[in-house]
């Protein structure tokens, strides 16, 4: 692992790092935030994942969320969403594809399926990177994220429900597999199979029997993208029929973007802090 830069921040250490990924085969690049009491004892770590188009950088700049993390005592790993570099195949005229949008998936779809792991990455790799490096609690752990990761949030934590203490989203995209933005991507990914798309779809895994505690979403109801791409009610609808309680918050006049997302950082690390620290 290597230091790019780090920055005292509310006591704590707001840090960018890399190395190279076995799992994706190529230098990925992640921001950790560590609060001052990792000084004294290992912290709680809160995953964020990041939407389409975004690095770590866009959650670190626009997220608001060290002085939170810091009176909560919480570490916050914010990764990047997808391989990036030279004789990565990517599509750069299409930001829902390739680049910025990994979708937290594993690949099985050539050129794809080399370098396009994100969800060994996120579930295996990155973790025990953190875990080697970091003074982390890794019984304490809460995930959270934004559109796409968003849904990359959902997903994992259903698949692993004994890892993560909560898991909480902004404008999720609910069910991938069937949203316009999405399912393109899917289909590149993963084939034309739609059966294996469905251990990445939230909706879809709850229908298939995964389980969680509870989920926390906020979305905002000016949100661009909420009739074709995040459609809440879908994820409202299969919660309810599995009998997993789901906060749903529809927030007036809020669009997608980091001004709706830093406006309700707070509640949602404090809503993790209040599961995961001791």
């Amino acid at each position: 692992m290597k230091t790019i830069s780090t920055a005292k921040s509310h006591g704590g250490v707001q840090g960018v790092y890399s190395h190279r990924s076995e799992a994706c085969d190529c230098d990925m690049t992640f921001a950790v935030f560590v609060p001052p009491q990792a000084k004294k004892a290992p912290c709680p770590v809160v995953w964020y994942l990041s939407g389409l188009t975004c690095t770590h950088q866009n959650v670190m700049d626009k997220g608001e969320y060290r002085r939170v993390a810091a009176e909560a005592g919480l570490i916050v790993v914010c990764p990047d969403t997808s391989p990036r570099g030279e004789g990565i195949p990517d599509e750069k005229d299409n930001w829902q594809f390739g680049s910025g949008a990994g979708f937290y998936l594993d690949a099985t779809q050539e050129p794809f399926a080399k370098n396009y792991r994100m969800y060994s990455y996120i579930t295996e790799e990155l973790p025990a990177l953190i875990k080697e490096n970091f003074p982390t609690d890794m019984d304490r752990q809460a995930i959270f994220g934004h559109s796409m990761g968003g849904h990359g949030a959902l997903t994992i934590a259903l698949k692993h429900p004994e890892r993560f203490k909560s898991c909480s989203a902004f404008a999720p995209i609910a069910n991938p597999m069937t949203a316009g933005w999405s399912k393109p991507a899917f289909e590149k990914y993963l084939g034309a199979d739609e059966s294996s798309w469905r251990e990445y779809d939230a909706c879809a895994l709850i229908e298939d029997g995964h389980r969680f505690t509870e989920f926390l979403v906020d979305q905002g109801k000016a949100d661009g993208f909420l009739d074709d791409g995040l459609r809440p009610w879908l994820l409202e609808a299969a919660c309810k029929d599995a009998g997993i309680p789901l906060t749903l918050r529809m927030r007036d006049g809020y669009d997608h973007s980091y001004f709706f997302i830093s406006t309700f950082m707070e509640d949602h690390l404090r809503w993790h802090a209040e599961r995961v620290v001791l």
